[in-house]
């Protein structure tokens, strides 16, 4: 017996066909129980570990699922992942993860993994730039492929996201409610779509109250917590009179930025300054104070975001019932337009507001603060 078991030689100890072996791994129901459980006895006994990728090039389509992803290091990375292992765990299929930093083009790093032929489709993670026109191109060319919060604005491909605009909307109205009325906001860089949504969502709460956002209010950030600290000592360095009250950061990373620099020169929050940010990233809740914020639902984006990319490979793919079904919009097919047209599938999450000590909710404030 070789040292690394064979698919021939599980099926010659399990008395089957190769065929049979095939059918047991791969969880095809149609398969006699008896023979299954022979099969599956043998496969454990001897540790046999199938070849996913060799299996799939030789019927014409692997069981990998490529994920396109920018640096491990961003903060939601890892609550999409679980939503998109979540769903993958009861299939069969596996992951490929594909770390890059999507700053740069790497058009040329998407070509050598597609040509491989590793993976039956594609699920990118916040693209953008060249790579996300590429990424288009190579839909249109035949691609199964999903964009999750892209950084350009949707277009044919299918995608998942959010409504950036409604959410930093009830972000600014929360904070007008509370009595703000000098309400700066930080932006992230101005190529990400995003930020002109939310800037968008910004400018339409304070226009309902009567007001236009004031120029000297609005501050250049680059959704990191280096630029979050630049613009808080920018922000800080002016005469208190100055100040704004109370503060919309475009993300959550800027506002640690802008709370470490406030802890740093004693400024109270929320008493001097209320703060909001934008994602509710795992650390948000466990700062001191703890951050008020609008939470995105990361997880069910990896969930909903797979669902529909094995619904693209494979039409007849059941959509399992999950811990998201029923509670969240959900599109997996395009919706005909009048006279016969498609439009892409769009999958757009509800966000919500979580409210924390930072923005002095609690506090009873003037009109004109």
């Amino acid at each position: 017996m070789p040292e690394k078991l064979t698919i021939q030689d599980v099926a010659r100890l399990a008395g089957v066909s190769k065929a049979t072996v095939s059918r047991v791994l791969n969880r095809n129901p149609t398969v006699d129980p008896v023979l299954s459980e022979r099969v599956i006895r043998v496969v454990q006994e001897h540790g046999f570990v199938p070849n996913v990728t060799a299996t799939g090039l030789a019927r014409g389509r692997t069981r990998l699922i490529g994920v396109l992803t920018p640096p491990l290091t961003w903060p939601a990375l890892p609550e999409i992942l679980r939503g998109v292992a979540e769903y993958v765990e009861d299939t069969p299929y596996e992951i490929v993860l594909y770390s890059i930093n999507f700053e740069r083009d790497h058009s040329d790093v998407l070509d050598r993994i597609l040509s491989m032929n590793m993976v039956s489709g594609l699920l990118a993670v916040l693209p953008g730039g060249e790579l996300s026109r590429h990424l288009t191109a190579r839909f249109q060319a035949g691609l199964s492929l999903v964009m999750i919060d892209d950084q350009e604005k949707p277009g044919n491909v299918p995608w998942v996201g959010i409504d950036n605009s409604k959410s930093a909307y009830e972000a600014t109205k929360h904070l007008l409610q509370l009595g703000h009325r000098r309400i700066a906001h930080m932006q992230g860089p101005l190529h990400y779509y995003c930020t002109h949504e939310r800037y968008e969502g910004y400018c339409q709460a304070l226009a309902e109250v009567g007001m236009v956002p004031e120029r000297s209010l609005l501050l250049q950030g680059s959704f990191d917590v280096a630029s979050g600290r630049r613009c808080a000592e920018e922000l800080f360095s002016r005469p208190r009179s100055k100040w704004p009250s109370a503060i919309f950061v475009g993300n959550d990373q800027m506002a640690y930025g802008l709370l470490g620099v406030a802890e740093q020169k004693g400024v109270q929050i929320p008493e001097e300054l209320a703060v909001v940010g934008f994602d509710d990233n795992l650390l948000s809740a466990h700062l001191r104070p703890a951050l008020t914020t609008i939470r995105q639902p990361f997880s069910e984006m990896g969930h909903l975001a797979v669902e529909t990319l094995l619904t693209m490979i494979e039409p007849d793919h059941r959509q399992k019932a999950g811990p998201y079904r029923g509670i969240l919009p959900h599109i997996s097919t395009p919706m005909p337009e009048t006279g016969g047209k498609q439009q892409p599938v769009r999958i757009q999450l509800a966000t919500n507001l979580v409210v924390r000590a930072s923005c002095g909710a609690s506090q009873a404030l003037s009109p004109e603060r």
